[in-house]
């Protein structure tokens, strides 16, 4: 993925993820230390939602592929899907006992992974939380603390997507918002992101739809027939976007109706390109599971990590979307690696 290991320290994504890597699944999370505990094991595990969603998949090739690269044994183990809190659970619990020195947990909520990692914890052993922050109060009454979280500002995100509706909407226009789970700490802070930045224009209708394409697809039908004036949608995740996109087509108003997203995953980016979603602000998925190994492999190490690490985002829009594409999933402009001087 680098061509010399000088670059890869220095910038995050230089070349296409490898073509093959046999992983199983694994799980896990844990302490607070930043130092290594438990038995001494360079072994990573990395338990990650469900691969039902693209973006998820890009996350876990970024993952393989860092430790391919690196020479580090990795075990990933991923949830049915996008709401199997309570397997995801199991998978790490069952883990939890195997001879890892560091997990790698990407929870579905800020809470269904907390008490499997309280065993974990207690080995001292270094967890890295990416993407889905743990719920601090709860991890906290577990005696669980990650040595690093590793996301991107969902606030940030949510801004970038607000700033660009603006832009292409009257002022004071009618615009609709759907969330994924209700209640889920990415999906509100994307949302309050949105609704900052476009401030100046009137909110009718905000609901949720569980992260799923199908469910938007409905609750974008029966917005747009209450409103006909709608003129734009924000949508918490690319899925549920292209379920608005799908509505805003069978409605006979592809064009008219502005849809923006967040994610980034390759079939929104074509959406973009193809002129259906109007824009996506792109995370970089591949990036943070890069980031979760490279952190992983800092702490097994016994070197201190910083308590948060962002992960980059760009809108991306018909202008670049094939940029974006020729690039995926590595993000198509170059961030330096927050991890670099860590990583020695």
């Amino acid at each position: 993925m680098f061509r010399t290991n000088a670059q890869k320290r220095r910038l995050i994504f230089l070349a296409a993820p490898a073509a093959a890597l046999a992983i199983s699944l694994a799980g896990c999370s844990s302490p607070a230390a930043s130092t290594a505990g438990g038995s001494g094991s360079s072994s990573i595990a990395a338990v990650i939602k469900g691969l039902d969603n693209p973006f998820f998949q890009a996350m876990q090739d970024g993952i393989t592929d860092t430790a391919s690269t690196d020479g580090v044994n990795v075990s990933v183990q991923a949830a049915a899907d996008t709401a199997d809190t309570t397997g995801q659970a199991d998978k790490l619990t069952t883990l939890a006992g195997q001879d890892m020195g560091c997990f790698i947990i990407n929870p579905i909520s800020g809470t269904n992974l907390v008490q499997a990692l309280a065993p974990i914890a207690a080995k001292g052993t270094p967890v890295v939380n990416i993407d889905q922050p743990l719920d601090a109060d709860a991890a906290s009454a577990a005696g669980v603390t990650p040595a690093t979280y590793i996301g991107t500002d969902n606030e940030a995100a949510g801004g970038k997507a607000g700033e660009f509706v603006a832009g292409k909407v009257a002022a004071g226009a009618k615009v609709a918002i759907i969330g994924g789970v209700a209640g889920n700490v990415t999906s509100a802070a994307r949302i309050d992101g949105f609704k900052a930045a476009a401030s100046g224009l009137e909110v009718v209708q905000e609901e949720a739809a569980d992260w799923k394409r199908e469910l938007a697809l409905t609750k974008a039908t029966d917005i747009i027939a209450a409103n006909p004036d709608i003129a734009a949608f924000f949508a918490a995740n690319d899925d549920m976007g292209l379920g608005i996109v799908k509505a805003v087509e069978n409605a006979g108003k592809t064009g008219q109706i502005v849809v923006v997203s967040v994610d980034g995953n390759k079939d929104a980016l074509e959406s973009v390109a193809a002129g259906g979603l109007s824009a996506t602000v792109a995370q970089y998925p591949f990036a943070i599971g890069q980031l979760g190994v490279q952190a992983c492999e800092v702490a097994v190490k016994g070197g201190t990590l910083p308590s948060n690490v962002e992960s980059p985002t760009a809108l991306v829009t018909e202008q670049n979307a094939s940029d974006a594409i020729a690039k995926f999933p590595q993000p198509f402009e170059e961030f330096t690696n927050p991890l670099a001087d860590l990583l020695g």
